[in-house]
């Protein structure tokens, strides 16, 4: 069994205390078990994944993102030609 490096433990730790204290409102875990995407109720979305490096060796990934903000209705506005000569 390969080891994983400790200070890829050390960036899902950081990574988890971003979230402590969050209500988490969904978790989906791979099929394959290779990845959990966790999405907490202020749209902060971590995702842990397990890749392979260039040598074969497993290597964790940690992201945090936040959704993007939802803009406010936008108005549409089009322009009609008012006087057209023949």
């Amino acid at each position: 069994m390969s080891q994983v490096p400790l200070q890829d433990f050390r960036r899902v730790a950081e990574a988890l205390a971003q979230l402590r204290g969050q209500p988490i409102q969904q978790s989906i875990m791979r099929s394959d078990f290779r990845q959990l995407r966790i999405e907490l109720a202020d749209g902060l979305i971590m995702v842990v994944s397990v890749n392979l490096d260039e040598s074969g060796q497993p290597r964790l990934e940690v992201d945090v993102v936040r959704r993007p903000v939802e803009r406010g209705r936008q108005l549409e506005v089009r322009f009609e030609p008012s006087g057209q000569t023949a």
